[in-house]
């Protein structure tokens, strides 16, 4: 049975074992999924690759519950106590840089990230505020905006053999990860972080009329399903021959070594494990890489318990922030040592930023004024602070940005016209990011 725990102030609970995929959260098979998306594609006239395209796909580090940036990757030193907090800057390997004392192996990879520390917007609530940075449009009650996932599913040719959009945990329990206006077809695809052994569980889906093989039914281990079920499976012509194309192409995907691979983080050396970290969220991140070097356009990986109202510094130094300085770093050098980060973005971020000043609860409330991001690889300058905050924090000074901004910026870079627009299933024509200007200054 799934269990829940509450991850923020506002009441959000997210799953601690979630379902897979959008095919399992609408009650649709894969293949009524796959069918779906065709027909959206010859609906529509597909937009050309960019000449100036840098990337093929992004890793989102969704920092859920909105991290204390200023307590990261924009510390005041010289602010007043109730400001500044307990954590000192550190130097890092990029002349100039600093960040928090409590990230020191992303101080050894900041010499390949920009930092923008001029981000704001004016939506200090959770969910609101994930919609905005997540689809790089402000809400609005008339329209439901694509995630930024389902966008590169949309506009970016994809792999038949991959999940084109795969996300480990939720956003928001809904909507602020889902295909909006695009339809179901561009949902994402939500796995659960792999497990000691390397396997993941997708879990949700429904195979093909006639498939009864038992470990899918019961909605087993899907690396387990492939070791034991489908390489018979793919030796039954009779059951083979009889599907139509969708049911093919799900099949395709399913049995696909290209997917399963990419899954089973077994296949890594121990050393490359142990980089990431032996933890859900570090194995995820592993996972993520792989899924892009396997041809997956967008992977999320969420990382909540951000929320921190009270006992900030303890929740930051003990909790928060050792997985992800130890992961995000390991996954920016190993992309790179792999020749892999000059194609991928990697993008560090979360709903907003917590108040320049702490409260009397030792903890940081909501502050969407300004806040911070990180971005890497993928046609972004490397050892580059974009923009600044005033003294104290509470607003950029200089060079202010959007979500709609960043995300203008990451699609320019996916060689995808920011500006293009698609259409509603009404066949309303919508701009991808509305208002969103690619920043000229933190690109490479």
């Amino acid at each position: 049975m799934a269990q829940f725990r509450k991850t923020d102030c506002e009441g959000f609970y997210r799953r601690d074992f979630l379902k897979v995929g959008s095919a399992g959260l609408l009650g649709m098979t894969l293949p009524q999924l796959l069918q779906l998306e065709a027909r959206a594609r010859a609906t529509e006239v597909q937009t050309g690759v960019a000449a100036n395209r840098h990337a093929d796909g992004v890793i989102m580090i969704w920092l859920a519950g909105g991290p204390a940036t200023i307590d990261m990757w924009d510390l005041k030193p010289n602010a007043p106590e109730n400001i500044r907090g307990q954590f000192n800057p550190i130097n890092t390997n990029a002349n100039g840089i600093q960040i928090s004392e409590t990230l020191p192996q992303m101080a050894q990879v900041m010499n390949k990230c920009t930092i923008v520390r001029s981000l704001a917007h004016a939506i200090p609530s959770h969910g609101l505020a994930t919609v905005h940075m997540t689809t790089g449009n402000r809400p609005t009650p008339a329209l439901q905006y694509p995630a930024l996932g389902s966008v590169a599913t949309r506009t970016m040719a994809n792999n038949p053999h991959v999940p084109p959009n795969v996300s480990f945990g939720s956003l928001r329990g809904g909507q602020a990860g889902e295909a909006g206006y695009l339809g179901s077809a561009f949902n994402p695809f939500i796995v659960n972080a792999p497990a000691n052994n390397g396997q993941v569980n997708i879990q949700g889906i429904t195979l093909p009329t006639g498939f009864t093989v038992q470990q899918l039914q019961s909605r087993t281990n899907l690396l387990s399903a492939f070791d034991n079920t489908f390489q018979a499976l793919d030796n039954s012509s009779d059951l083979m021959s009889g599907m139509d194309a969708y049911h093919r192409q799900a099949m395709e995907i399913l049995t696909s070594n290209a997917t399963r691979d990419a899954f089973d983080t077994s296949r890594e050396s121990s050393t490359t494990r142990a980089r990431y970290g032996n933890t859900p969220f570090g194995r995820s991140v592993l996972t993520a890489r792989r899924l892009i070097e396997a041809g997956a356009r967008f992977v999320t990986v969420t990382n909540g318990g951000w929320d921190t109202h009270s006992q900030t510094f303890n929740a930051h130094r003990t909790r928060q922030i050792p997985p992800v300085d130890q992961a995000l770093s390991a996954l920016i050098s190993d992309l790179d040592q792999r020749g892999k980060l000059n194609s991928t973005v990697v993008y560090c971020a979360g709903e907003f930023g917590r108040t320049p000043r702490v409260n009397q609860n030792a903890g940081r409330d909501h502050w969407a004024r300004s806040m911070g991001v990180v971005l890497a690889g993928g046609g972004f300058k490397r050892g580059y602070v974009h923009g600044s905050t005033d003294s104290n924090g509470m607003a950029p000074a200089t060079d202010p940005c959007s979500p709609d901004d960043v995300a203008a910026s990451i699609f320019a870079n996916l060689g995808v016209d920011p500006h293009q627009e698609l259409q509603t299933s009404t066949g309303r024509p919508i701009q991808l990011f509305r208002e969103g200007r690619v920043i000229d200054r933190i690109m490479a």
